[in-house]
């Protein structure tokens, strides 16, 4: 049996607020294969972004708190340059709130990613976003900025933006949380055809539905990942009580 691409054994994270300790996560597990598409559901503020961004390497656990694995090699063992190849090349981010630079085309906002230190380089991230865009539809709005376009377009471009490097695994944060049920549904349809072509999905939501469209499911509650309960969901895990 091969060894999951992502792995987190009890992670802990805890922010300091004034002269309070507030845990976030506490001991957070679980398993990703290669090409597989996990949804984790959870309410606001119950640690779903922060999760998202410890497995990016945007942010670090306690000290002690865990251990993140990308093929079977620690985040934490990294050296400086291959924690920023990682997040350069490894992973691609999607947000609700798109984080277009308005200064920007869509071309350039795309383009972004494949110009930072470890990117694929400004000639070869030109020709593989001007594929994405045409892909997503974009083809016409290369030379508009994020003002002049739609919710759905701000967030496929953003997706495009993402793929820029041709990452390995994609994180995805509420990607339809600040779009209608239609649009949402299309940008759902977008990270589907992603999914087929073989990218590892991990995706946070507060909707079931949402978490429906991924190969399964699991909630964060508490600081702890375990299976998602939802009635029907035949794709939810359960019978463990973790996602490992």
């Amino acid at each position: 049996m091969s060894s999951p691409l992502l792995e987190v054994c009890d992670l802990r994270k805890t922010y300091r607020l004034g002269h309070v300790d507030v845990p976030v996560l506490k001991g957070c597990s679980l398993k990703v294969d290669r090409g597989e598409w996990l949804a984790i559901l959870g309410s606001s503020g119950s640690g779903k972004s922060t999760l998202l961004h410890l497995l990016g390497g945007l942010d670090r656990p306690d000290t002690g708190g865990g251990d993140i694995r990308y093929e079977g090699r620690p985040l934490a063992k990294r050296s400086t340059r291959s924690l920023d190849r990682y997040r350069a090349r490894t992973v691609g981010f999607v947000f609700q709130f798109y984080h277009l630079l308005p200064e920007l085309t869509v071309l350039e906002n795309a383009m972004l990613p494949g110009l930072v230190p470890g990117g694929i380089g400004g000639g070869p991230a030109r020709r593989r976003v001007r594929e994405l865009l045409d892909r997503f539809g974009l083809s016409h709005r290369l030379h508009h900025r994020p003002r002049e376009l739609s919710g759905g377009e701000r967030q496929r471009t953003a997706i495009a933006r993402a793929l820029a490097n041709d990452p390995q695994i994609l994180l995805a944060d509420e990607p339809t949380g600040n779009l209608d049920v239609h649009t949402g549904k299309e940008i759902l349809d977008l990270l589907a055809e992603a999914h087929r072509d073989g990218l590892t999905i991990v995706m946070v939501t507060h909707d079931q539905q949402i978490a429906n469209r991924a190969d399964r499911d699991g909630r964060l509650v508490d600081g702890v990942l375990g299976p998602a309960a939802a009635a029907g969901s035949a794709q939810s895990v359960e019978d463990s009580p973790t996602l490992a």
